[in-house]
C-alpha cells in the first residue's frame, strides 16, 4: 500500500526530473503526478507523489518547508479530492454551450 504525498508552491517552471531528485533520497518512488491546466496546459505548480508509507513521511518530514527556486515547499500527505458541484445548464455561469446563445428559441423574441 502507498501513501500519496502533495507538493505545493513549486515554480511553474519545475519539472518532474526536480520532483524525482527531491523524494529519490527519501526512497523508491512509485508515481509522479505534476498537476496541469486542463485549459492551457501549463503546470499548475503543485504535484504528487506516491511513495511506500514510511517513506513518505519522511519526506514530509524533511521537504516541508524546504526552499527550492527561491520557494518555500508545502509537503505533505494528500487528502481526498473534495467533490464539486457540477455546474448547471443556465445562463448564471458553468456551461457556456448552454447560455443564452444555444437556448434561444427559433423564432421568439424571448431573451434568457
Amino acid at each position: 500500500m502507498s501513501k500519496k504525498v502533495y507538493i505545493g508552491n513549486l515554480s511553474f517552471d519545475a519539472t518532474e526530473q526536480q520532483v524525482r531528485d527531491l523524494f529519490n533520497e527519501f526512497g523508491a518512488i512509485e508515481s509522479i503526478a505534476m498537476i496541469n491546466d486542463r485549459d492551457t496546459g501549463r503546470f499548475r505548480g503543485f504535484a504528487f507523489v506516491e511513495m511506500e508509507p514510511s517513506a513518505a513521511d519522511a519526506a514530509i518530514k524533511g521537504l516541508n518547508g524546504k526552499e527550492l527556486d527561491g520557494r518555500e515547499l508545502t509537503v505533505n500527505e494528500a487528502r481526498p479530492r473534495e467533490e464539486r458541484p457540477r455546474s448547471g445548464g443556465n445562463s448564471y455561469g458553468g456551461n457556456r454551450r448552454n447560455d443564452y446563445s444555444s437556448n434561444r428559441r427559433s423564432g421568439s423574441n424571448r431573451s434568457w
